[in-house]
């Protein structure tokens, strides 16, 4: 039987990169214990989450949510969006949201949410819900953005950074030093520069999910999922 411990744990990663409320405090205790069970991470790759694990169950919610913004939604060189690293604003980004939410929906998986269907915390819950090689290659895949964004986080001493460092070592994958330097290449972004904040909403106002009213991922959920195993696709049958 296939051990489920990773989709619990990228579950909790979902999590931690969610928009912080006091719902999510209250179930950082939980949050914490599943990513300190986690054999997959090294020692100090679970210590390191620690300080995020605490900090986002312990810390004033609105100041967490001031921090999450200003990070998130108003750096564009640290978006969530994975992307805006690699397609900017091309015609090519369009086309590759459309590929990934025909991939969701082919694994069953509707995105609940207003988010575009390359959030992270949308990705991982996506992921939470296959088999491990089919997430661990989707993370490889996308190792190069992780190792980029987590080296971004690093420089500004953000404990978001070891998420990002976790998610690389789940994925087994050794990131590409020239596609991270190539993303590491563009500049960065002023958090106060407003006029530029609003041309990223605006360009982010189409919704693909069926609700957009329903924050994704749902906390509540999402939690309630990490105690029973994800239902799997039916294998095909014998022709």
């Amino acid at each position: 039987m296939e051990d489920l411990s990773m989709d619990r744990t990228l579950k909790a990663l979902s999590l931690l990169l969610s928009y912080p409320t006091v719902e999510l405090q209250q179930a950082m205790p939980e949050i914490g214990g599943v990513l300190a069970a986690e054999p997959r991470l090294t020692a100090a790759a679970r210590r390191a989450l620690r300080p995020l694990v605490e900090d986002l169950g312990q810390g004033d919610v609105y100041d967490l949510e001031e921090r999450y913004v200003l990070l998130f939604d108003r750096t564009r060189s640290l978006s969530l969006n994975l992307f805006e690293h690699v397609h900017g604003e091309s015609r090519d980004r369009g086309g590759a949201m459309v590929d990934l939410l025909e991939t969701y929906r082919a694994g069953g998986f509707e995105p609940a949410t207003s988010e575009l269907p390359d959030h992270l915390p949308v990705l991982l819950e996506f992921l939470a819900t296959r088999p491990q090689a089919e997430a661990r290659e989707m993370l490889q895949d996308a190792a190069h953005i992780l190792s980029a964004v987590g080296e971004r986080l690093v420089t500004r001493e953000s404990p978001y950074a070891a998420v990002f460092a976790a998610l690389v070592q789940l994925s087994g994958a050794q990131a590409d030093d020239a596609a991270v330097a190539e993303i590491l290449a563009q500049p960065e972004t002023d958090p106060n520069d407003l006029e530029a904040i609003d041309k990223i909403w605006e360009e982010t106002e189409v919704t693909f999910g069926p609700d957009p009213n329903a924050g994704c991922p749902q906390v509540r959920d999402m939690l309630a999922q990490m105690d029973r195993p994800n239902p799997r696709p039916a294998e095909p049958a014998a022709q």
